[in-house]
């Protein structure tokens, strides 16, 4: 092995396995490249000026790093500041702040929209990468690489609007202490994600479903499909039946509408409706039923809110 390898594999050790590092300084193939003209230069193969082309350096620098290199070897071409805390770090103080606000304020929020609180409601106005690192030091967040792997086979979305349309009803505190728990409906298109109808109910009945599927049949149309979980309002569940012809009276209301339904094994958009929503009844006050109670989709405001809510709830 020559002199020049062996220096090459000493600073591919020092500078890490990742082809690039910006830490400060100079990345691994910019610091190879110095390498290799640095020793070009010290064997008398090159001069000072050609190498301060090369590497697009003053003359002063290259004196300097040729006299780093020959004092401490390849480890002189890295920059003093790694390993170093930045000099551009927040101080303490805010980071106390803000994970203490996250944490009592956003426990169940992600990095994006808890980044997006604390600059609109206490003023302290962190990028959401520097709120990403802050809650997984702390615990708060994990990262893609540390979470469980979803034992679901993804499905591929549908191509066009009203293709397939994903309903579900999910349970929750939706007004927290300003109402009564309730469920909401929630009708999403699978090809867009657009939220097509939404209904505040007291809990998940067939009548229910009839009510909003017929608002949802005079504004939008008839769609080709709907997506729904195995709920007993979708499909009989008993193997052992009495009597009837295996299909639920909201079933057979589709099939006269020549509607298919498909059953999934699993809900079919709870998540999506659920995080597309939670900015009716926030935690910050911000509901679009402040007063608490159920709310009908029909009511302005949440006709509203459904027109302009934020394009960020839409996935690509």
């Amino acid at each position: 092995m020559t002199p020049l390898c062996k220096v090459e594999v000493t600073l591919s050790r020092v500078l890490g396995s990742r082809e690039v590092r910006r830490g400060g300084g100079v990345d691994e193939r910019a610091g190879i490249q110095r390498l290799e003209v640095l020793l070009r230069v010290q064997s008398g193969r090159l001069r000072v000026t050609d190498a301060c082309v090369l590497i697009g350096l003053q003359r002063r620098q290259v004196f300097r790093l040729l006299r780093g290199l020959k004092q401490d070897g390849a480890t002189s071409l890295l920059s003093k500041h790694r390993g170093k805390p930045s000099n551009h770090r927040l101080p303490a103080e805010v980071r106390t702040l803000a994970l203490s606000i996250v944490r009592e304020r956003y426990p169940d929020f992600g990095p994006t929209l808890a980044a997006e609180k604390l600059a609109e409601h206490h003023g302290c106005s962190v990028s959401r990468e520097t709120v990403r690192g802050w809650m997984i030091a702390d615990g708060l967040w994990q990262d893609r690489r540390h979470r469980l792997p979803s034992p679901h086979q993804p499905r591929r979305r549908r191509e066009c609007l009203g293709e397939l349309v994903q309903i579900d009803g999910s349970e929750h505190a939706w007004f927290e202490d300003r109402g009564t728990p309730c469920t909401l409906l929630a009708f999403v298109d699978d090809a867009t994600s657009r939220l097509m109808q939404l209904r505040f109910v007291t809990s998940e009945s067939a009548i229910d479903y009839f009510r909003t599927t017929r608002a949802y049949l005079e504004e939008h149309g008839k769609p080709m499909a709907f997506y729904s979980d195995k709920h007993g309002i979708f499909r009989v569940n008993s193997k052992a039946a009495a009597g009837g012809d295996g299909v639920t009276q909201f079933g057979r209301a589709l099939l006269a509408l020549n509607i298919d339904i498909i059953c999934a094994n699993r809900p079919a958009g709870e998540g999506t409706h659920r995080t597309g929503v939670w900015h009716v009844a926030g935690p910050d006050g911000q509901g679009a039923a402040a007063g608490g109670g159920v709310v009908d989709c029909r009511g302005e405001r949440m006709a509203a809110w459904v027109r302009h809510r934020p394009q960020r709830a839409l996935r690509p």
